[in-house]
Order: C-alpha cells, then structure tokens, then sequence
C-alpha cells in the first residue's frame, strides 16, 4: 500500500508518491472505484490513522495551507503500524530507520501536493481536477 512513498517498483507502471500508494488504494476498493474516490479516501484514511494514533494535529497540518509539521518516525511508525513497516522494509530491501527515514520525509509532501485548497477533496473535486487535464 505505501510502495510508492518508498521509492520503490510497484506493479509495471506505478507512480511515485502519493499516486503510488492510492494505486494500491485502487486495488483494495476494486477495480470500479474512481480515481476520485481513491484519492479523497486514500487521503482520508491517512489523516485519520494519525487521528487514531494521536498525531492528527501533525497529519492536519499538512492538508491545510500553511508549514507542514514534521512527523517523528514513531509517529509514521504508529499509523502505519509496525506490521506494515516490517512488511514494506523487507519488500524494498531497506532498514525499518531508512523506510521510517523516507516517509517521515516524503508523506507529508505527498498529503500536502493532493491538498492544495486546504482540505481533503471529494471524490467530484478529483474527479473535476482530473478531467480538467485532460
């Protein structure tokens, strides 16, 4: 699920970031789910696992505008769970402190990119984000 915050390959195909871990969001929502509710429930899902652990203040700052709070490894650790980092260190090949290194780094930069208006989006602000690219 977090594949893609680490850097890592991932399906043929994956993106990098954020976009990587939602991909895999996809997959868990079945493959009918819109980009937009993988994106507004992805997002969502990160911001109350930190609720959840304590550290909703840290997760909140980086949806709203302003300066991103930095999350100490044990708080990625603690949201992510220690399942999951020990899953996601032996599938990258890094150490628990390389892969907690990365995503205290690079998750808040990721939930920050996909909030640009100070919110988590809905699936229809997605949904109208993405058709506007097009």
């Amino acid at each position: 699920m977090l594949g893609g915050l680490t850097g890592q390959p991932g399906q043929a195909g994956q993106q990098a970031g954020l976009g990587g871990l939602l991909g895999g969001l996809a997959g868990a929502l079945g493959g009918n789910a819109s980009p937009g509710t993988v994106v507004s429930n992805g997002l969502g899902d990160v911001v109350k696992r930190f609720e959840d652990t304590g550290s909703g203040d840290v997760a909140h700052s980086w949806v709203q505008t302003g300066p991103n709070q930095e999350p100490a490894p044990q708080q990625i650790e603690q949201a992510v769970g220690p399942d999951l980092i020990t899953q996601l260190a032996q599938q990258t090949g890094q150490t628990r402190e390389e892969l907690l290194a990365r995503l205290t780094r690079e998750l808040p930069k990721a939930v920050d990119q996909f909030t640009p208006q100070g919110h988590v989006p809905t699936e229809n602000e997605v949904n109208s984000t993405l058709s506007g690219r097009a």
